[in-house]
């Protein structure tokens, strides 16, 4: 069976896309008539709606698809999920972890909505600050738990490739809502998120 890939695209946003890709790459001298370049205004155009997918998903609507009634209320923690990222100020990538965890309070969801809910609101133009809280407000407004922490450690290409050009450095935000602003809880998440257990 030959391979089909299976990708799509509006092609209105796609058409308009790639016609200002093209007058960018005019812009910076280049000629977009190229072999190389002939079809990359359309693969920028493609690519840019893939990685700002995230404005036409509804985060907590992915929460509730998955909503269990459970009676537990032990702090249950889905970390090292991958994070790629487009920062708002330069549309350069930051990419990284997110660590996020929240204590039950009658309803759980599924462990991969988690990890969904991240890729929502990554995968548009972001502040990483932002991208911190609104992972924190969707969880808190679907699930209404006890409390909610989210880590966000990441590398910002702004920072590395241009700029101040510091190829090291690593942001790190955090967000905490309920139980884990007691300092007992909180320290607990820190601690199993910095372990390695498996």
């Amino acid at each position: 069976m030959a391979y089909k890939k299976l990708e799509q695209y509006d092609q209105d946003t796609t058409t308009a896309l790639a016609q200002a890709y093209q007058k960018v790459l005019n812009a910076l001298g280049e000629n977009p008539q190229r072999e190389g370049l002939l079809k990359t205004p359309e693969r920028i155009a493609k690519a840019m709606q893939y990685m700002t997918q995230g404005y036409s998903l509804d985060a907590e609507a992915i929460l509730n698809s998955a909503k269990f009634h459970e009676p537990i209320s032990e702090m249950i923690i889905v970390k090292d999920i991958e994070i790629y990222s487009m920062c708002e100020h330069h549309m350069l990538p930051f990419f990284g972890k997110a660590h996020v965890a929240y204590i039950p309070n009658g309803w759980i969801t599924g462990l991969s909505k988690i990890a969904r809910v991240v890729d929502v609101f990554a995968r548009r133009l972001q502040v990483q600050e932002r991208l911190t809280t609104q992972v924190l407000d969707a969880i808190k407004n679907a699930l209404q738990p006890l409390g909610v922490a989210v880590v966000i450690e990441a590398s910002h290409l702004c920072m590395m490739m241009r700029g101040v050009q510091k190829q090291n450095s690593v942001t790190t935000t955090s967000a905490f809502f309920g139980e884990f602003e007691k300092n007992e809880t909180r320290s607990e998440f820190i601690r199993l998120i910095g372990s390695t257990l498996h």
